[in-house]
């Protein structure tokens, strides 16, 4: 049954406090989902242990039909507005808030070993924006990859707003992080990928390309993009534009080649 919590310093909801300024320090192998789709989607993932549920009374009853998912033994409280505003630390308008916990993160090798023998997987190196991050995330869901892999220098994708922007996605694609970019190519040539970096400089047309059954799409942060020794090492591909004017956003270039590399051959 639902536990009504009136009181903002009610030790139970300590999870809750402050939310984003424990975004930024970490929670101890733990992430906050947020809003009703990516709570659904929580749910129906087994690698995590959803702790606590904390919802808006008047939200209650729009999950009652989610709720039946989770095991008896996971508290859910419920406050008014105000209550769960002064928790939070800012107008939560959806009221919707789950604890979980993080799933262990595989070895990179494991995971490719296990993919299909036809595949595909994005590799993300030194995206420190998170709308970025989960917006590739969603894209990653959206045409089928199979993994993402995460060097050190990219951001967590289960924060908070990077789940949220990501719709949930970030909880259902399988990722993994790698020791430095190098790894991650070596990581994807060992397992017998065709590593795709996309580059303005890349010398080969987007639309020309005939991925392989195996394919891995790098992407690099707006600006200093991929590394060039890591460029000099992998197949290069561009997407040319008007005038030359490279204006494409790293989410939006992913979603473009996402979908011509899970869709060109069929």
């Amino acid at each position: 049954m639902p536990i009504a919590v009136t009181d903002p310093d009610d030790p139970c909801i300590e999870a809750y406090r402050a939310v984003r300024e424990r975004d930024l320090v970490g929670r101890q192998h733990r992430f906050i989902a947020e809003g009703e789709v990516v709570l659904r989607l929580l749910l129906k993932q087994s690698r995590f242990r959803v702790e606590s549920l904390l919802l808006a009374e008047n939200r209650l009853e729009s999950v009652a039909d989610a709720l039946n998912q989770l095991s008896p033994d996971v508290p859910i409280y419920t406050a008014n507005r105000a209550v769960m505003d002064t928790v939070v630390g800012f107008p939560i308008h959806r009221g919707i808030l789950a604890v979980a916990q993080r799933a262990p993160l595989p070895p990179v090798g494991d995971m490719l070993s296990r993919l299909p023998e036809t595949a595909l997987v994005v590799g993300l190196i030194g995206l420190a924006n998170h709308d970025n991050v989960g917006g590739i995330f969603r894209n990653a869901a959206a045409f089928g990859a199979a993994a993402v892999l995460l060097d050190q220098e990219t951001c967590d994708p289960l924060y908070r707003k990077a789940i949220r922007v990501s719709v949930g996605a970030a909880l259902v694609v399988p990722f993994t992080r790698v020791a430095s970019a190098d790894a991650m190519v070596q990581a994807l040539q060992d397992a017998s990928f065709d590593v795709v970096s996309l580059s303005p400089s890349g010398r080969e047309i987007l639309s020309h390309v005939q991925p392989s059954r195996r394919t891995a799409l790098l992407l690099g942060a707006e600006g200093p993009g991929l590394p060039a020794d890591l460029l000099a090492r992998t197949r290069t591909v561009s997407i040319p534009m008007s005038g030359g004017f490279d204006s494409l956003n790293v989410a939006t270039t992913s979603g473009i080649a996402l979908h011509h590399l899970s869709t060109a051959g069929r």
